[in-house]
C-alpha cells in the first residue's frame, strides 16, 4: 500500500512519503522532506524543508517540525509540541543559522512539549507534556518540566523502572521485560 494524504494536505514536491504512511487534514510538508514507512502525521501538521523522519512514527496534531530536526524510528510527537531551530531568533536577521536537533530511536515527546535546538533526545527517553528541553536528554531518562529536569528512568515500553538520578544497570520492566 502506497502513503495516502487527505486532500487538503500540501505536499511540495521533492517529498518523499514511505509506504502505509498516512498524512491527515491540513498538513504542509516542505521539499525534500523525508517520512519513512508506517507513520501517521495528524491534522495541522508542519514538516519544514529537508526535514528527516524515521519509520513508525507518530506526529501527532499541530507539531511544527522545524528544518535541522531529524526524526529517527518508532518516535512518538504529542499533540501541539514544537521544535525550533534558531538559537537567536530575530525578526531582522537576514543570516541566522540553522541549529540542529536529534531524536533518537523510540523516544516520547509529551503534548505541548518544546524542544529547543541544539539538544539530542536520547533512544527511548520521555519528555513529559508541557515540558522545554533546554540540553539533551540521556536515553530512557525521563524528564519533566520548565525547564525540563531529569526524574527517573523508563523502559523502552515507557514504563518508570527507577527514580534514582543514576542510571541503573537494568532498564527493563516486569511488565514487557524489554521485549516491547
Amino acid at each position: 500500500m502506497q502513503a495516502e494524504a487527505h486532500e487538503s494536505a500540501f505536499i511540495e514536491e521533492g517529498v518523499t512519503l514511505g509506504k502505509r504512511t498516512r498524512v491527515w487534514h491540513h498538513s504542509q510538508i516542505r521539499t525534500d522532506a523525508s517520512i519513512g514507512a508506517d507513520c501517521v502525521l495528524g491534522k495541522n501538521v508542519f514538516v519544514d524543508l529537508e526535514v528527516r523522519i524515521g519509520d513508525r512514527c507518530k506526529i501527532q496534531n499541530n507539531v511544527s517540525v522545524f528544518n535541522g530536526v531529524t526524526i529517527e524510528d518508532d518516535v512518538f510527537v504529542g499533540p501541539s509540541a514544537t521544535f525550533t531551530n534558531d538559537l537567536v531568533p530575530r525578526a531582522f536577521t537576514v543570516d541566522w543559522a540553522v541549529t540542529t536537533t536529534h531524536v533518537h530511536r523510540g523516544a516520547s515527546i509529551g503534548a505541548n512539549a518544546t524542544i529547543v535546538c541544539g539538544n539530542d533526545l536520547g533512544e527511548f527517553c520521555m519528555v513529559g507534556a508541557g515540558s522545554t528541553v533546554t540540553k539533551d536528554v540521556e536515553s530512557h531518562s525521563l524528564v519533566v518540566g520548565n525547564p525540563a529536569r531529569h526524574i527517573g528512568w523508563v523502559c523502552r515500553c515507557g514504563q518508570l523502572v527507577s527514580r534514582s538520578k543514576e542510571r541503573p544497570t537494568n532498564l527493563t520492566c516486569d511488565q514487557c521485560k524489554g521485549e516491547s
